[in-house]
């Protein structure tokens, strides 16, 4: 099993809304990151666990808590020229951008991105890596118990 920090903006798809869709499901649309993308296509499992973060927004951190719920697929966002993810090169025989889903598992309290900069043992995360914009950033089984364990 692996774990997963992924990032999402608030207004565009929150812990709140991955709560309330359908099945408790999103796609993970959007990844126009080639390293993003090929953790999702190359990486990612069923039953992964995922850090569900907000960013982008006045407090950024860790909202709740998810998992991967299906395999990577064609995002559909690259076909849809009304879509702000459309890519114009992306051709429906050789699709570019994959996705996974991911099903809600709990909403924690904000774990703010300053509490995690707070303890060493995390200091090796990448979302704390200067200059680190990765939306999907892989969380070692240390990370991923040290913030269960001690900050949710």
């Amino acid at each position: 099993m692996r774990y997963w920090l992924m990032k999402s903006e608030p207004d565009e798809a929150s812990i709140d809304d991955l709560a309330h869709a359908p099945k408790h499901t999103l796609p993970w649309t959007g990844v126009r990151n080639y390293q993003a993308r090929n953790f999702m296509r190359d990486t990612m499992q069923l039953g992964d666990g995922v850090l569900f973060y907000h960013s982008s927004c006045p407090e950024p951190g860790i909202a709740g808590l998810a998992e991967v719920s299906s395999t990577a697929y064609p995002d559909p966002t690259q076909f849809d020229p009304k879509s702000p993810y459309y890519d114009p090169k992306s051709k429906q025989e050789e699709p570019r951008w994959v996705l996974v889903d991911v099903v809600f598992k709990k909403k924690t309290p904000l774990v703010a991105l300053a509490a995690l900069r707070e303890h060493p043992e995390l200091a090796q995360m990448r979302v704390l890596a200067k200059g680190n914009r990765l939306s999907i950033t892989p969380v070692t089984s240390e990370e991923w118990r040290f913030i269960l364990k001690r900050l949710m």
